[in-house]
Formats: C-alpha cells, sequence, structure tokens
C-alpha cells in the first residue's frame, strides 16, 4: 500500500532506484523469454522431423522382424537376439542454450558389424542381418528423440520460469512501485505548496509590521514638526507682542519729547 510508506526524498530517490533496476531486470527477461521461446520452435521443428522419423524407422523395424520371422523362424529370430551380449555405448554431454543446460548425446554405438553381433556368420540369414540394421537405426532414433524431447521439456520449464517473472515485475512489483512513487510526488508537492504558503503569510505578517513601524515612525515625525510649528509660532507671536510694546513705548516717549519743546 502506498500509505505505508513515508514521503519523503530519501525514499523517493530509493523508489526510484527500484524501479530503473525493476525495469532493466524486465527488459532482460524479456529478451531471455522471447530468446528461449525461438529456441524451442527451432528444437520443436527437429522433434517433429525426428519423431516423422522415428515412426518410418519403426515401422520399417516391424516391417523387417515379421519377414525374418515369417522366413526363419520365431526359434532363429530369438536366438540371434540373445546372442548379442553387449549394450550399445553412448556417451552423453550437456549443452548450454540461453541459460539452460540440457542434454546432449556427443556419441553412440548402437550400430554394429556382423561380427560384433554374436550369432556369427553362419548362424544368421539375410532377414535377420536386415531386422538387427533396422533395429539399431529405430534406436538410434530413439536416442535422438530422447534428446530432443528433454531438452524442450527443460526449455518448456524454463520458459515458464520466466514467464511468471516477467509478469510478476510486469503487473505487480512495477505497479506497486509506480502507485508509492506518485503518492510520494503528491505528498511532497502538498508539502511544497503549504511551505510556500506558510513563507508567504510570514512574509506578509513581517512587511505588515515594518510598514506598521514605518508609520508609527511617520507619525512621530509629523508630531514632531508640529509641535516645533507650534514652538516656532509661539516665538512670533511672542516677539511680535514685545515688537509692538516697543513700539509703544517709543511712541509715548517721542510723543512727550515733542510736548514738552
Amino acid at each position: 500500500m502506498a500509505e505505508d510508506v513515508k514521503p519523503t526524498r530519501k525514499n523517493l530517490m530509493e523508489i526510484e532506484d527500484r524501479i530503473e533496476f525493476s525495469e532493466q531486470g524486465h527488459d532482460t527477461l524479456e529478451q531471455k523469454r522471447d530468446g528461449l521461446i525461438m529456441e524451442f520452435m527451432d528444437i520443436l521443428d527437429q522433434a517433429q522431423d525426428i519423431r516423422s522419423g522415428l515412426e518410418s524407422d519403426y515401422d520399417t523395424a516391424q516391417q523387417k522382424i515379421d519377414m525374418a520371422r515369417a522366413m526363419e523362424g520365431d526359434v532363429a529370430v530369438r536366438g540371434a537376439a540373445s546372442a548379442l551380449k553387449e549394450h550399445p555405448e553412448i556417451t552423453t554431454g550437456s549443452k548450454n542454450i540461453m541459460g539452460v543446460v540440457v542434454p546432449q548425446i556427443e556419441s553412440s554405438k548402437v550400430k554394429k558389424d556382423l561380427d560384433e553381433r554374436g550369432y556369427g556368420l553362419l548362424g544368421s540369414s539375410a532377414r535377420i542381418d536386415e531386422a538387427a540394421d533396422a533395429y539399431e537405426e529405430l534406436i538410434e532414433s530413439i536416442i535422438l528423440a530422447a534428446e530432443v524431447e528433454t531438452a524442450m521439456k527443460k526449455m518448456l520449464k524454463e520458459i515458464e520460469v520466466t514467464k511468471r517473472r516477467v509478469n510478476a515485475l510486469e503487473f505487480k512489483l512495477l505497479p506497486d512501485l509506480y502507485e508509492n512513487q506518485e503518492y510520494i510526488e503528491q505528498k511532497l508537492e502538498e508539502q511544497e505548496r503549504e511551505e510556500i504558503f506558510r513563507l508567504k503569510k510570514i512574509k506578509a505578517k513581517k512587511e505588515a509590521e515594518e510598514e506598521a513601524e514605518e508609520a508609527a515612525e511617520e507619525t512621530a515625525e509629523d508630531e514632531d514638526e508640529d509641535e516645533d510649528e507650534e514652538e516656532a509660532d509661539d516665538r512670533v507671536t511672542a516677539t511680535t507682542d514685545c515688537l509692538g510694546r516697543v513700539s509703544r513705548l517709543l511712541l509715548i516717549s517721542f510723543t512727550g519729547d515733542a510736548f514738552r519743546h
């Protein structure tokens, strides 16, 4: 759930790193899946050809053994079969296909010469030899078919595992990461808007306080100026009164002197 993730920038960076890593893993797994499917289709074509050849070899071997039994008798055929003491020699290895280790037949010694079959040249017939040849070819086809079909099973298993991993990334992990990323980004944007709004309020409050201080200072200056003007007016009035009194005194003095003369 996105709500379980703390909306911090550190978590956002971690989620972005996980998204990048998961997307790269998803692309790599998709390429592997597509490559495995292409390899599987190639092996499937081989398997179909081998299966067709196997059916043909089986029909041929069945015809040859039926002919040998009809011409030589069942006892002679069983005797020739029981004379063979050595089992086929098969050397196996492995090969890597898109990271999948599959078995590989490196060599097999199924087909034998006439003198290696154990029943001797005089104890057999051309019919029995033909039947033996046909069954040796059938065994080689069976070995080859087993190799290819085992490889197909391993490839199919790896394709399914890879598909599950791709789907888990594509439909579960990555959507959850995208949701968490979007949630954190939205929360961080909300926090940023709230912080901007808070800073604007602080700035507006500070500006209002500064304006109030400036207004108070202007008011104080105006009051000082008014007081200075009043004092100046008082001084002018006092000076005028004083001059008036002096003028009257001078006038009286001058008039008195005039009368005396």
